[in-house]
């Protein structure tokens, strides 16, 4: 039988890198698929899912509001802030008020971590003043002073006091604080609606099992996804990965659903984004 190409979008990173390990090496069965791996960063996915252009992709749960007439939502692959998040980090501590009034660098403006922003800041993105730097250069734009505070993501998380900046709020804490407990919704797979739905639940079951894979072999999946850890040890590497490779990753849960229908409903209510989502998950 001829194998079906599909083309898979995910961020260079080490939590996407770790939950691929099992397919990128062929060490779980892929169904008579062939997947090519698209890395790149997750603002360039976001934009590439509005046009449609692959045919699974790692997207953040903002830009799912703006494609969910092209894509479904995947069970796994799930990225949840679960008691942590994207966090607002500066040369000296600033307070909600001092931060809608000052210059923030962000990662982009369809990220999870911008619209999480816009609710906690309870502003629209047209009410205070922002620059889109990359992820990766955030730092550095707060240092140099082109931007007053940084919305970091990724291993900054956990790298910003190197830096020697300070943290301003944690986002994640505050939605969980607002919403008894819920992780914060920030990254998922989607897969485009041009497959059958039979089609999209074998695609899915595969996705499920090379993270179910990497998870039962996390030692070999750890060391392959150090080549994607920027500036990070095993052991840092190793702590990036169980934040965002978990038991969320593997299902989302009725938590997890239901943290997603408050985000994007909260969104949709403060005008953020054009209309009210009604998530559909591949079964």
């Amino acid at each position: 039988m001829q194998s079906r190409h599909l083309t898979l979008g995910h961020s260079p990173d080490p939590d996407d890198a770790f939950m691929f390990y099992g397919l990128a090496k062929e060490l779980v069965p892929s169904g008579g698929f062939t997947f090519e791996h698209i890395l790149q960063d997750i603002q360039t996915l976001n934009e590439r899912a509005t046009r449609g252009e692959l045919d699974i992709s790692a997207i953040s749960i903002h830009a799912y509001a703006h494609v969910s007439d092209k894509y479904a939502l995947l069970p796994s692959g799930a990225s949840m802030g679960d008691g942590y998040g994207p966090m607002l980090v500066a040369k000296k501590p600033y307070s909600k008020d001092e931060i809608a009034k000052l210059r923030i660098a962000v990662p982009g403006t369809m990220t999870s971590a911008f619209l999480a922003l816009q609710l906690w800041l309870g502003k629209s993105a047209k009410e205070f003043t922002y620059v889109v730097v990359p992820f990766d250069q955030i730092f550095q734009a707060v240092k140099e002073g082109s931007a007053d505070v940084g919305l970091i993501i990724h291993e900054g998380q956990l790298t910003y006091r190197n830096e020697g900046l300070v943290l301003c709020e944690d986002l994640g804490i505050w939605w969980g604080r607002e919403n008894e407990g819920l992780p914060l919704p920030l990254g998922g797979n989607v897969i485009h609606k041009r497959f059958d739905p039979a089609t999209r639940s074998e695609i899915s079951r595969i996705l499920t099992a090379s993270i179910q894979f990497s998870l039962d072999h996390r030692p070999e999946a750890v060391a392959h996804a150090l080549q994607y850890a920027r500036d990070m040890g095993r052991d840092l590497a190793d702590k990036f990965v169980g934040m965002y490779v978990n038991h969320w990753t593997l299902d989302y849960g009725d938590k997890g659903r239901e943290s997603i229908r408050r985000f994007l409903g909260r969104a949709f209510d403060s005008g953020i984004i054009p209309h009210r989502q009604e998530l559909e998950f591949v079964q």
